[in-house]
């Protein structure tokens, strides 16, 4: 047997069951012995879409993706989406045929272009040793939740692995729960034992049942408000408490509230400056907490008055084990009447700016919000329009939104819904995309369509870099660097077999409902010609991040 095969088939013995990729000669065979092994093969049309898809299915399944490229440009035309997953401790294995002849044309330096963007490498050298080197590069993606590039020259590739090898590796376990010293929860029930308006912000960290039932119970012993980072959108959804997004994206009411806490604690939550507004939400008197597994994470966007190294949903239950009767806390009778009445930004009077040919992104979220079914997952791109779905379209758990942010690359958001829907086929995908990001990756609109997805794609168009018109617009600098003619996605999406409608008016969102209503035989992409005369709320604050 190659070493090609044996890898192929050991990787799916270890459990990677779906690989994402674009096939061409030098990871031909691998790919294939993957899929005669068992694993679902998706092809894209684009390595990035390919990277992105795995990087997705891998955040909202739970499990590890694999993603197959060939040498040289294979792999460059994947990076962006690779430094999006390592950017995010994606647990994703990256398998790259190489070329090391000193003279192919395809021949890069595959190792130093995984560092530069945060990901680890590792290589097959040997026949001998290639299964358990393959196997040793899945177990550390699983166990150090990494993006791991798995190099596989071509020439090693194909060689006989030798007689008596083993050809299966042990399937490895995930990494086991990292418990809290005792110290630390002393020191943490201390904390919110002086707290009298706790809130606690639940990040990538928390996006499991266990830490979210933890994270409540321990919420209503202290009467604790409930805010998510972005990345876990959802975890507390429909509860009576919970704030929904802190950050960019908070609602006012949410934004006062968390200014006004006392104490804050992030579980499995970075509390950068997205989530934190570059520390405006952190009152001038507000203690700050951070729990997490890995001990480089606390404090590395700021300062904590105490750092817990614990697994969440662990270090929640040891710290409600050690407390005693509950209290009100934040939980008062007037914050529950504000929650009721203005909690979500759909509840925030706004001015519609809609006209006969442009429709408010806002009064477009809304609409969109009621007519989709409850039971989604909601991808998002990058742009100025992606607070409009961030912020308005609900979603039912933390594995509803698919937020591949990290890296804030402009494209990501349809593979990103294409990788999120195959993980979750009972729930409707909807990509939220802006014209630019559409247009960037429309090539995948032809893998939506060739995998049966019934999917709703999403296009907040206003013909333009929004992010840049109005942050450079108003001091007057020339603008048609970042401002396109009218383009009709609505026919671009036809060709590729979509059904399509343009919107600019709420009654033309009809033709949406009727889709929903029907069969859902092809997938449906929405062109929202939506006003364009500023920019969204949170721009100012993503430009301050630069």
């Amino acid at each position: 047997m190659k070493v090609a095969e044996a890898v192929g088939r050991a990787l799916v013995a270890s459990r990677v069951d779906h690989v994402f990729g674009v096939v061409g000669s030098g990871n031909f065979h691998l790919t294939n012995a993957m899929v005669a092994a068992g694993a679902r093969f998706v092809a894209a049309r684009h390595e990035g879409g390919a990277a992105t898809m795995a990087d997705a299915y891998a955040r909202t399944s739970g499990t590890l993706a694999a993603l197959s490229v060939h040498q040289g440009p294979g792999l460059t035309n994947a990076l962006t989406g690779i430094t999006e997953a390592a950017k995010s401790r994606t647990p994703l294995l990256v398998l790259a045929a190489e070329a090391t002849a000193q003279r192919s044309n395809f021949r890069v330096e595959q190792a130093v272009l995984a560092h530069s963007v945060g990901a680890v490498t590792a290589r097959v050298t040997t026949a001998h040793d290639a299964v358990e080197q393959a196997a040793a590069a899945l177990r550390r993606a699983r166990h150090e939740r990494r993006t791991v590039l798995l190099n596989l020259p071509l020439e090693v590739q194909a060689l006989d692995v030798p007689e008596g090898v083993p050809l299966h590796a042990v399937p490895p376990e995930g990494p086991e729960p990292v418990e809290p010293s005792q110290k630390a929860v002393v020191d943490l029930v201390r904390v919110l034992e002086r707290a009298r308006r706790p809130v606690f912000v639940a990040g990538r960290g928390a996006r499991t049942p266990a830490a979210r039932d933890a994270l409540i119970a321990l919420a209503e012993r202290y009467g604790a408000l409930l805010a998510t980072s972005a990345v876990a959108r959802g975890l507390f959804h429909a509860g009576p408490w919970s704030l929904d997004v802190s950050g960019g994206f908070a609602s006012p009411l949410a934004t006062e509230l968390i200014r006004g806490a006392d104490l804050i604690v992030g579980w499995g939550c970075a509390l950068n400056m997205w989530t934190m507004r570059h520390g405006t939400l952190i009152g001038p008197d507000a203690a700050v907490v951070q729990v997490d597994d890995d001990p480089e994470a606390l404090g590395a966007h700021r300062e904590v008055e105490l750092g817990v190294v614990g697994d969440v949903a662990r270090t929640a239950l040891r710290a409600l084990a050690a407390t005693g009767e509950g209290r009100e806390g934040y939980r008062t009778s007037d914050v529950a009447a504000a929650l009721t009445e203005r909690a979500r930004w759909r509840d925030v009077p706004y001015e519609d700016e809609g006209t006969r040919e442009r429709i408010d992104p806002r009064t477009l979220s809304i609409a969109l919000d009621e007519i989709l079914p409850a039971e989604r997952v909601v991808g998002v791109d990058s742009g100025n329009f992606m607070g409009y779905p961030s912020a308005y379209l609900s979603v039912p758990d933390e594995n509803g939104f698919c937020f591949t942010q990290a890296f804030q690359s402009i494209g990501l958001g349809l593979a990103t819904t294409i990788g999120a829907a195959l993980a979750r086929p009972d729930r409707l995908p909807v990509a939220a995309l802006g014209d630019g990001g559409a247009l960037m990756s429309a090539v995948e609109l032809d893998t939506v369509r060739r995998l049966g997805l019934p999917m709703v794609v999403v296009v907040y168009n206003d013909e333009a870099y929004g992010a840049e018109v109005h942050h450079f617009g108003p001091d007057g600098f020339p603008l048609d660097t970042v401002t396109f003619p009218e383009t009709d996605i609505a026919a671009v999406a036809r060709g590729y077999g979509f059904e399509a409608v343009t919107v600019r008016t709420l009654a033309d969102l009809k033709a949406v409902a009727e889709w929903i209503a029907g069969p859902r035989a092809t997938p449906l992409l929405v062109d929202a010609k939506v006003t364009r005369d500023h920019g969204a709320w949170w721009l100012e604050e993503a430009f301050r991040g630069h």
